[in-house]
């Protein structure tokens, strides 16, 4: 790495024996920089050209969220919130950022697609002024830029706009920004231009996130809201407030796993799911014991889903922990989901989320889980800003988006080991966790623990399981009473394993999408 003694003085890079690259030019950092993985690949270079330049982990990650309000706007987008984790190796601490996208205070009565709050700006802020190094300008333009100059639309965004094409382009803006000059959703390779987005992302990259919030443009921004059918007031821009929280923590072996608090679901889910599993000694446990295990686990989460967790996404209760939720669970039998009482069958969640992590050459890492709480939000673009808005949860169908992002760290060493994020609805918290599994119980590498065939049961009882899962196992799983469902995808899991911990062992670390999307993982080397 040569950022070494001239890094911190200040004079550039010629007494580490190279070139002199001034700190925010790519190339700035040489040897080991760090990586992220994100479900689009353009996002991931942003990335990746931010580490190189110097970039901590959270300068990455806010120029990777702008990045993919461009490349991914189904799934992220100035509009919609999230929630991250973040290691601080320097101090040893790992903390959560909530900034999920809440419903307002008021839908009016003519709000016929009722928005969220946007949070994802000062949400972003807030990760960059507790973490950041390089300039707020310097993240925000690489977005700007795409934006402006357009980008080929990723097969990852075409495939999203393959699934709502008819219903996103009946709405005027959307069609402005979506719509080929045939009238059909862009397809892959497509220039995809957003003039609009690129003017707000360039007052977002001089002013900062402030006005955005407060003043002349917000009121502007909630009149064009309003119009779009979006329910939003003034005071429910002003009011947004990132917290930064304790994660849920658990022990294994020297690692710690943080899992993401408290209302983010998709971190309780797995949390519990993972207690759940280690209790039944998963990892000396027969493959169809495992399965079944990680079904009754994933069930009862769910369930109890429905007892702390309001349908706006609030939180009503405590989440139960491993030994009472599994209370009454048989290795030998599966549990009648009507047994469990009211359940969180309401609050099942839009599949479209998606996540990413980024680590950087000291080992600090960031893993965010974001949504706009449907596929496109609510499928309407604010007038003259090209901004998506996140649908308000607990209305309609769907709440909340599960988010559940992960970091496995080393505290004794401040060392990172796991980065990871999955998206995909409900299957996204049994998908991590599994992934979890196979890494850290099973002592599979990253590539494999991805590739595995996932198994994952819901609130309605049936179990799901991908293609792959050995006939044996669905054997033994039939002989329990569960009623099998085949499924092509359960959850996506981005993640960055570093077995011999970061930084101290960089070659041992591995960036890599998961194969059932078109992500892209890359780092390591500058």
């Amino acid at each position: 790495m040569r950022q070494c003694a001239a890094g911190l003085l200040g004079l550039g890079l010629a007494a580490c024996g190279g070139p002199a690259v001034p700190m925010g030019s790519e190339g700035y950092v040489q040897g080991f920089l760090g990586g992220a993985v994100a479900d689009e690949p353009r996002a991931a270079l942003v990335a990746r050209d931010i580490l190189s330049a110097g970039g901590t982990a959270a300068d990455a990650a806010v120029a990777l969220y702008f990045a993919l309000g461009v490349t991914l706007p189904s799934r992220a987008a100035l509009g919609g919130g999230g929630v991250c984790l973040v290691h601080d190796a320097a101090r040893g601490r790992v903390e959560a950022l909530d900034f999920m996208a809440a419903r307002p205070q008021a839908i009016p009565a003519g709000a016929d697609r009722p928005s969220a709050v946007p949070a994802a700006l000062r949400g972003l802020f807030a990760l960059h002024a507790r973490y950041g190094r390089l300039r707020w300008e310097q993240l925000v333009a690489p977005a700007e830029n795409m934006a402006r100059f357009g980008v080929p639309v990723s097969r990852a965004l075409a495939a999203d706009l393959a699934l709502v094409g008819a219903p996103l382009l009946a709405d005027v803006e959307s069609r402005k920004v979506f719509a080929a000059a045939d009238g059909r959703p862009l397809g892959e390779g497509a220039r995809l231009t957003q003039i609009e987005l690129a003017a707000v992302l360039g007052q977002i990259r001089t002013r900062g996130p402030g006005e955005f919030y407060l003043g002349p443009f917000a009121r502007q921004f909630v009149a064009g809201v309003r119009e779009a059918g979006g329910s939003l007031g003034v005071e429910d821009l002003s009011a947004v407030k990132p917290l930064w929280r304790e994660t849920v923590a658990e022990k294994s072996g020297n690692l710690t796993i943080h899992f993401a608090p408290p209302p983010a679901a998709g971190g309780v889910i797995a949390a519990q799911v993972w207690e759940a599993i280690v209790a039944g000694r998963y990892a000396r446990a027969a493959p169809d014991l495992k399965a079944q295990l990680v079904a009754e686990a994933a069930l009862r989460a769910f369930a109890d889903m429905g007892r702390w967790r309001s349908p706006e996404g609030g939180v009503l209760a405590e989440p139960a922990r491993g030994a009472a939720l599994m209370a009454g669970a048989s290795g030998e039998r599966a549990t009648d989901p009507a047994t469990l009482g009211p359940s969180g069958a309401a609050l099942m969640p839009n599949p479209a989320s998606t996540g990413f992590a980024v680590v950087d050459p000291f080992g600090a890492a960031v893993a965010c889980g974001l949504s706009l709480n449907n596929l496109f939000g609510t499928g309407r673009v604010v007038p003259g800003t090209g901004i998506l808005l996140a649908a308000a949860p607990g209305v309609g169908q769907f709440g909340p988006a599960l988010l559940g992002p992960v970091l496995v760290v080393n505290p004794h060493v401040r060392e990172l080991f796991l980065a990871g994020a999955a998206g995909g609805g409900a299957a996204g918290p049994t998908a991590m966790v599994q992934t979890l599994a196979d890494v850290l119980l099973g002592g599979q590498g990253l590539a494999a623990a991805l590739r595995a065939p996932r198994i994952h049961r819901g609130i309605d009882g049936a179990l799901d399981h991908e293609p792959g899962v050995a006939p044996e196992v669905l054997e033994g799983l039939r002989r329990r009473g569960h009623v099998l469902r085949p499924a092509s995808e359960l959850g996506r899991v981005n993640a960055i394993h570093c077995a011999g911990g970061a930084p101290v062992a960089p070659e041992t670390c591995s960036f890599l999408a998961d194969p059932r999307a078109f992500g892209l993982g890359v780092g390591r080397e500058s």
